[in-house]
């Protein structure tokens, strides 16, 4: 029995690479503890100031705990593994490797809840006019490379890496890969330019050549635009600085320009009494615009080659693409109306033949 005691006193003393048993044992403790904490962290103290936070006013409170939330969780095995080089004898070059590691944790930790902040950051300065939806997701994506570029400098640094001689070893690796990377810095420049001059934002209706759509958003290479049929469509930045774009998001209001065709049979009095009843439509419906600058056209305006052309031009207010169809349709179906009461009709393009004389 002795001797068994005594084996067993050899194992627990001689544990796993010179360290005890007690010592592994007690840090594999110290871990357990530091989830069960990182659990309780999550959902007793911030569900907590979640509710707590639900109760103002503000959404910003609610999105900067959101976004500290895997952070804060982070801050306990951060803590567990100091504590577990304290325990652990370590030494050496493994001890030293073992206290870089922590730091790299803190390190991490801190950089994480940064780089996780700046999204409610710039969330909350969205109200400021300059700051666009297009700016502010630049912005945030530029921010948080940075952030990420100096934390890893720093992680860099404490495990002995010097970053001035990393860079310029990739000197010549960054000119090769710039040479074949044109068209991504091509794009990059076009998407800064789309930002800059405010083309068009997440949400508008674009038109340029064969693309219409929604834009969804505009990353640093390609835009991204939503076909009505609910298909996306990725297009370089370059395509879209380079061509005529039309922005149906940034209308002020709708125009309708038409020419309606009546029979050359129509009298004046005819003529004239269909071009007054248009107009009056117009101008007592509420859904068009009526004022100095948006005063309704209708006007007798050509002597076409099988037809007497009839021009209106009405305004409505901005509205979205069906609403505006529909009041097309109204304004059909009245015109319609109008000209049938009055007696005229609508022309078609025909062709008129005289024969002076038959053969007989």
């Amino acid at each position: 029995m002795e001797n068994f005691l005594n084996l067993v006193n050899d194992v627990w003393n001689r544990g796993f690479l010179g360290i005890d048993l007690g010592s592994i044992i007690t840090s594999l403790g110290v871990v357990l503890i530091a989830f069960l904490f990182r659990g309780f962290i999550i959902s007793v103290i911030l569900n907590a100031l979640g509710k707590l936070a639900d109760k103002t006013d503000s959404k910003v409170d609610d999105e900067i705990l959101n976004a500290l939330k895997r952070p804060l969780g982070l801050i306990p095995i951060t803590i567990a593994l100091y504590i577990c080089t304290l325990i652990l004898p370590l030494s050496g070059v493994i001890g030293d490797i073992a206290t870089n590691v922590v730091k790299s944790f803190v390190v991490f930790t801190i950089f994480s809840a940064l780089s996780n902040s700046i999204k409610p950051i710039f969330e909350a300065l969205s109200a400021s006019s300059w700051l666009t939806v297009s700016i502010q997701m630049w912005l945030e994506r530029a921010s948080r490379f940075v952030v990420w570029v100096i934390g890893i400098a720093i992680i860099l640094d404490i495990f002995g890496i010097q970053i001035g001689p990393l860079v310029a070893g990739l000197g010549l690796f960054s000119v090769a890969v710039a040479l074949g990377a044109q068209d991504f810095f091509k794009n990059l420049i076009s998407g800064i330019l789309i930002i800059g001059e405010s083309k068009f934002q997440p949400g508008d209706r674009i038109e340029a050549g064969t693309i219409h759509g929604i834009v969804e958003t505009i990353g640093f290479r390609s835009t991204v635009v939503r076909n009505f049929d609910s298909a996306p469509m990725l297009i370089p930045n370059k395509d879209l600085s380079d061509v005529k774009v039309t922005n149906h998001g940034e209308m002020e209001n709708r125009r309708i320009n038409w020419k309606i065709n009546l029979v050359y049979s129509s009298s004046v009095e005819q003529l004239e009494s269909i071009r007054n009843e248009i107009k009056e439509f117009i101008i007592n419906d509420k859904d068009f615009l009526d004022g100095e600058n948006f005063d309704p056209v209708v006007r007798i305006v050509e002597l076409g080659a099988s037809s007497i052309d009839v021009l209106i031009v009405a305004y409505a207010p901005k509205m979205g693409f069906a609403p505006f169809n529909e009041l097309k349709e109204k304004l059909i179906f009245n015109i319609m109306k109008i000209v049938k009461k009055n007696g005229s009709e609508f022309a078609y393009p025909s062709t008129s033949l005289y024969v002076e004389s038959m053969p007989e």
